[in-house]
């Protein structure tokens, strides 16, 4: 089995993210978010998983703010993560994490929240308690944030537009 190689997300991929999301997701709704998101300009950061020149994951960030009784703070939001069903549970997904957080840490980022399986979004360092503080459309335990570095612990969290306009 070749490498993965991660790398920025090229216009040329967006039919093939399309299909990836479709297929990992069983549905339209994701491929509708990241088209959104990707039309309002919302997006901070879209890699790819790619192997032997096929891609078989994805990952997005897109900018969310916390609100708070100071100035608001900027943050990321992390979603979706997909990877082909067919190369699932082989450390894309992990991988992809790893290689993003890097590069946001990198451009200055401090705060990632995600809203997912805490057990699997926990092998990566996002952790619940983290987020308990954040009011949000979307509580529960599976909301999850990481920091790197002071950031908010609590404040309201402003997702992108194009959440609140999927149905």
């Amino acid at each position: 089995m070749s490498a993965i190689i991660i790398r920025p997300e090229k216009p040329q991929d967006r039919d093939a993210i399309r299909a990836l999301l479709v297929q990992a997701f069983g549905g339209e709704a994701e491929a509708r978010l990241v088209d959104a998101l990707r039309n309002s300009g919302a997006v901070v950061l879209s890699l790819v998983a790619e192997r032997n020149g096929e891609i078989r994951g994805h990952i997005l960030f897109s900018r969310l703010v916390v609100r708070g009784s100071e100035a608001a703070f900027p943050a990321v939001a992390l979603a979706p993560l997909a990877v082909h069903p067919e190369h699932q549970r082989q450390g894309i997904g992990l991988a992809l994490m790893e290689d993003a957080h890097m590069r946001l840490q990198a451009a200055g980022e401090r705060l990632s929240v995600v809203l997912g399986d805490p057990a699997y979004y926990g092998r990566a360092g996002y952790r619940h308690a983290r987020a308990q503080g954040f009011t949000s459309v979307f509580q529960g335990t599976a909301l999850q944030a990481l920091a790197w570095g002071e950031a908010p612990v609590t404040g309201q969290l402003e997702y992108a537009p194009a959440f609140g306009e999927l149905g």
